[in-house]
């Protein structure tokens, strides 16, 4: 999954940004309002973790922006104010959630990984990310199977994964898929994808994963809709 990190303490960006990644995310960083307002206008981000207090434009403005041109994606607000008017005003702006500094680096994981699941059409129930009894464990990194058996995942094969789980039946082409498993910064081959759904495959079956020719891919493809 592919997230904005909008934060503009040198200091915080620097501890979470490394979390963030080991916990599975792609993440690009925009140090003030104006350029956090560009990347999510141009990029198809799946989550935006968004500090109220960013220079040039302010969190609730950005996000004001981002609601009033129909930009959907899930975004959690920082807020180093807590009031409860802080909280009704990012709220009504149109935020999913809300994370008040300072705060414990598990907790928010656990908040972001709920709003994503939460923003994803039938994927709405508690519990771990489930897919026709193939779960994954999102602290863990891992995936268990319907028979129980248990499979250890890399740190791609995760961010695959867990995008096809939050998209089952859907076509996503290769470049759909670069987009959510990358940051802007790390360079990657036109056909590792595809090496990366190999190894996945025998993992977790060749049966899951469905390849559309001139398409993409297909996860789940009973669940098609």
């Amino acid at each position: 999954m592919r997230l904005l990190l909008a934060e503009d303490d040198e200091a915080l960006v620097a501890g979470l940004k490394p979390a963030l990644e080991r916990a599975g995310y792609a993440v690009d960083v925009a140090t003030d309002g104006v350029l956090a307002q560009r990347c999510a206008d141009s990029i198809d981000y799946d989550l935006v973790l968004l500090d109220l207090g960013l220079p040039r434009r302010s969190g609730v403005e950005v996000l004001q922006h981002w609601r009033s041109t129909r930009k959907s994606m899930p975004v959690v607000v920082l807020t180093a104010r807590d009031t409860w008017q802080e909280k009704v005003a990012v709220l009504t702006a149109g935020a999913d959630d809300y994370v008040c500094k300072p705060f414990h680096t598990e907790e928010l994981l656990a908040r972001l990984a709920a709003v994503l699941k939460r923003s994803t059409p039938d994927m709405r129930t508690p519990g771990p990310l489930s897919v026709a009894g193939l779960s994954l464990d999102e602290g863990g990194q891992s995936a268990t199977l319907g028979d129980g058996a248990r499979v250890e995942l890399s740190a791609i094969e995760f961010r695959l994964l867990r995008c096809f789980m939050l998209h089952p039946g859907r076509v996503l082409s290769q470049q759909r898929l670069n987009e959510h498993l990358y940051d802007q910064a790390t360079d990657h081959e036109s056909n590792v994808i595809e090496a990366h759904i190999t190894r996945l495959r025998r993992k977790i079956g060749r049966d899951w994963i469905q390849t559309r020719r001139g398409q993409g891919y297909v996860f789940n493809a009973l669940a098609e809709t």
